[in-house]
């Protein structure tokens, strides 16, 4: 659980979901998978959240500058509605 905390709410450090993937995914299932996880499940979990972070800022997929640029949401409200949903998740 900690692992996937630290996986989704460290995107908001990285630019782009490519990013942020291709340098937390292996090693983040490399440390669950040493830590006793089963791989698969590890594998997959990791792969969902990778999907849901896509939401977590105005930067961090690709329709998310242009929502954000029509003003179609502010900042505050994208970032607070974004940590609300990752609690949900």
């Amino acid at each position: 659980i900690l692992l996937i905390v630290f996986y989704f709410y460290s995107h908001y450090l990285f630019a782009s979901a490519t990013a942020h993937v291709s340098a937390m995914y292996a090693a983040l299932l490399g440390v669950a998978v040493a830590a006793g996880a089963p791989p698969l499940f590890s594998a997959l979990i990791l792969g969902f959240f990778g999907n849901l972070l896509a939401s977590t800022t105005h930067y961090s997929s690709g329709p998310a500058p242009i929502l954000f640029s029509a003003d179609y949401i502010s900042q505050k409200r994208w970032w607070t509605m974004n940590f609300i949903l990752g609690i949900v998740y």
